[in-house]
């Protein structure tokens, strides 16, 4: 079967990756791609938003399926129009995408089914935002309701900070994702990531793992789309798990069923684990980045069977293993991110630093000229490693690091610190 891979991030990368070790895989091809993925796909040059052009190019080359890892083209309805004209997809509709599309639409969800999550005020206008702010007072989170790459959610410390946040989503800075706003109750715990393949009924349970968004070491600086990640979480025992999924997975499945738009995809919920229990932060409609990249160095199954079950509605026939070992990831970024930051400049080592054992280099914002591998994006290399322990991966993940010549790069130093910590406290 020939599989078309959405996307060009390290997730993709991650994703690619694994799909290539499926025995159902012909040829992959990937849209748009990056320097990285080149290297196991045929990279297209396709502009994802059209759609008809991802149609014309799956007809002309005897695409059999759809990978679409990024939540834009999911909330833009890529999966609709491909189901239309008759090519299987994974992903949910971009109705269903809506529990990543609107943060709005999840809080009500949860709200009608009773999903555990943080309190919360929907706001129209800047006038209702700042009045509510001046009521429930601070430390409080302001969130862009729509898509804004990361970047719409303030945890702001004081009612100065959280205004601050409600004008800038009122005044544009984050386009049409913040003409309305969702204020939340500033939950206290231990955040945590869980991921489950949902195909309208049926949710089968991956793996769990922890991300660092801050841009500095101990969790310091601004949010970034994410800085490293490890997986599994020690966090999340087998009893938060069942937890988690009995009282936020499946009431999700049964409530989106429900409602007539059935949820068909990965489902990513972002967890706070409070005195309470689990407690949902957010959804997301795909794998998460750099999530995804532990999640696919630990998979010991065919990615693509599980995927493409998902699509046909026969997961409860599938089941995935996973390999003991820890995965870690550390994201390699243009110095500046995640604020203005240069492209173009060459990273050497790249081979060298992939030679080891147990240690996969995803690709997130690279291009190709000719032998040289440039830097373009923020987020630039998922520098992945496998170990026996937190502390084994890390050691790992950094060693390959420090082979990687690129001086305009930067890197944190600590990814993995808190579960570390756990260990030597064992």
């Amino acid at each position: 079967m020939n599989v078309l891979l959405i996307g060009s991030g390290g997730r993709e990368h991650a994703l690619g990756w694994a799909l290539r070790k499926s025995p159902l895989l012909g040829e992959l091809l990937a849209a748009p791609g990056n320097g990285g993925i080149g290297e196991i796909a045929e990279c297209v040059e396709l502009n994802i938003a059209d759609h008809g052009a991802v149609i014309g190019l799956c007809r002309d080359r005897d695409i059999g399926f759809v990978v679409v890892g990024p939540e834009a083209p999911l909330v833009a309805g890529l999966v609709d129009e491909l189901t239309a004209a008759g090519i299987a997809a994974f992903g949910p509709s971009a109705a269903a995408a809506q529990l990543e599309g609107s943060k709005g639409f999840t809080k009500d969800f949860c709200a009608e089914f009773g999903i555990p999550t943080a309190a919360y005020r929907r706001c129209t206008t800047a006038e209702e935002a700042i009045a509510h702010l001046r009521e429930v007072g601070a430390p409080i989170v302001v969130k862009a309701d729509g898509l804004a790459a990361g970047k719409g959610v303030v945890v702001a410390e004081t009612l100065e900070d959280a205004e601050a946040a409600v004008a800038a989503c009122f005044s544009g800075a984050f386009a049409a994702a913040g003409s309305a706003v969702v204020i939340e109750e500033c939950l206290v715990g231990e955040e945590a990531s869980f991921f489950a393949l949902v195909d309208g009924q049926t949710a089968l349970p991956l793996a769990t793992a922890q991300d660092h968004k801050r841009a500095h070491d101990g969790d310091t600086g601004p949010n970034t789309g994410g800085m490293g990640a490890y997986s599994p979480a020690p966090v999340m025992t087998d009893a938060l798990c069942r937890q988690t999924m009995d009282e936020i997975i499946l009431p999700t499945v049964r409530g989106m069923a429900a409602r007539g738009t059935p949820y068909r995809g990965v489902l990513y919920a972002g967890l706070m684990i409070t005195a309470e229990g689990p407690k949902l932060i957010e959804y997301n409609v795909r794998f998460g980045d750099p999530e995804c990249q532990v999640l696919m160095m630990r998979l010991d199954g065919d990615l693509l069977d599980a995927l493409i079950a998902t699509a046909e509605d026969r997961l409860d026939r599938v089941t995935l293993d996973w390999r003991e070992e820890v995965a870690l990831t550390v994201v390699m970024a243009a110095r500046g991110y995640p604020g203005a930051y240069e492209k173009g400049s060459e990273i050497r080592g790249l081979e060298k630093a992939s030679a080891g054992t147990d240690v996969e280099i995803f690709h997130a914002g690279t291009k190709r000229d000719g032998d040289r591998v440039l830097a373009s994006g923020g987020r630039v290399l998922n520098v992945t490693a496998l170990g026996a322990t937190v502390a084994e991966a890390q050691a790992r993940a950094y060693a390959a690091v420090d082979l990687i010549d690129w001086p305009e790069g930067f890197c944190r130093r600590d990814i993995g610190w808190r579960a570390i910590a756990r260990e030597r406290g064992r």
